[in-house]
């Protein structure tokens, strides 16, 4: 059950209860594509950082080491040691990013495998099978991101195939909840709303989804390559539509700034690899703005990476020594950066969270955006 506790504009402070604990929002999941962060960092790491929410892909899970084996093992939670929330993504967003890889019918994909080229099918059923065998807290309907740009046609069309595989995923997750070997037989589902940057067929997907009565709703094929401002004015045009007593998705968005704009738009929900991916290779987040530690001037600086930030990492570590791990090629160095970055985005998270309790998101998103765009020293 998601409430809202309070508004600060269309900005939304909520709590969604789920059969794994209790998710605060606005949030940010953490993105563990095949049950794991990039950058060796673990479920313990994430306790410590305050993650609320693990994001792991049912596309990738199913290839390997396979959802069957999942299900032997007791479920996603227990295989990766998490007990709190977990999110699976459907398999859908491979439509798009495997394009060279899949052909689309109306029963669902047929992909190659981008491990060792077998033939996999997924459709809505197989989602949904897949992701009732993993047992994640939420699974995503299966849809088609469609290409930007697309045809206003191809767009139309791909949208309404979404739809009728979204009501077969409502079919096929009330009878996989209903089975007695059901692992999570309180699985939520969350639909997605498609029509890329047509905003009148966002709306009219909006309304035709927000009759279906689902636990949440996504805004999925954006931050495809369609610009920043795009962006945001579908969000602005298309949120409304949705039911306000649901929580909204933004998926693989994004940076900061995108984050404060969409709260400031009504989203409740974020994932992107943004923060581990930079992380890796070598890009810090603080406070002061976004910082690259392999250049020069950080060989001698004894300084955390951000001396206002609590997280294990500053509390230990040197610029100067992370930027030595990452020269010399060291796990560590990685692990520590992933570890920071998650810390400032799961912080950033709380900070959002209080500023719209107490009624003064604009102040905060206007002080965040200008500290974001400060050069570190």
């Amino acid at each position: 059950m998601y409430k809202i506790l309070c508004k600060d504009g269309n900005a939304k402070r909520g709590r969604l209860e789920t059969v794994h604990g209790t998710i605060q929002t606005p949030v940010f999941m953490n993105v563990g594509t095949v049950g794991a962060m990039k950058g060796a960092v673990s479920a313990q790491d994430l306790q410590e950082i305050r993650t609320q929410v693990v994001l792991c892909n049912t596309y990738h899970l199913h290839v390997r080491p396979g959802d069957e084996v999942v299900k032997k093992l007791g479920g996603l939670h227990q295989f990766i040691s998490w007990e709190k929330p977990i999110l699976t993504d459907s398999g859908g967003f491979q439509v798009f990013s495997l394009s060279d890889l899949r052909k689309i019918k109306e029963e669902g994909v047929l992909f190659r495998s981008h491990v060792d080229g077998r033939k996999i099918f997924m459709g809505p059923e197989e989602s949904m099978q897949i992701q009732s065998n993993i047992a994640s807290t939420i699974a995503m309907a299966f849809d088609e991101c469609p290409p930007h740009p697309a045809t206003r046609q191809y767009m139309q069309d791909s949208v309404d195939r979404t739809t009728r595989w979204l009501e077969r995923c409502i079919a096929e997750m009330k009878r996989l909840n209903a089975r007695d070997d059901t692992i999570n037989p309180k699985q939520m589902l969350f639909g997605i709303n498609q029509g890329g940057t047509f905003a009148d067929i966002r709306i009219d997907h909006a309304k035709r989804i927000a009759e279906m009565d689902l636990d949440g709703y996504a805004l999925g094929g954006l931050a495809v390559g369609e610009s920043h401002e795009e962006m945001y004015r579908i969000i602005e045009e298309t949120v409304p539509w949705l039911p306000e007593e649901k929580p909204v998705y933004l998926m693989g968005v994004g940076t900061p700034e995108n984050i404060l704009e969409a709260v400031e738009r009504g989203v409740d929900f974020f994932d992107c690899v943004y923060p581990a991916r930079n992380g890796r290779h070598g890009h810090a987040y603080t406070n002061h703005g976004k910082m690259n530690l392999l250049n020069a001037r950080y060989e001698l600086d004894d300084r955390p990476l951000d001396e206002t930030c609590g997280c294990p990492v500053c509390r230990h570590y040197s610029r100067a020594y992370i930027r030595h791990l990452l020269k010399a090629k060291e796990m560590l160095g990685l692990r520590l950066m992933v570890t920071h970055n998650l810390f400032f985005y799961n912080t950033m998270m709380e900070e959002i969270r209080d500023a719209i309790e107490k009624g003064c998101f604009q102040e905060y998103k206007k002080q965040k955006s200008e500290q974001m765009k400060e050069e570190t020293i």
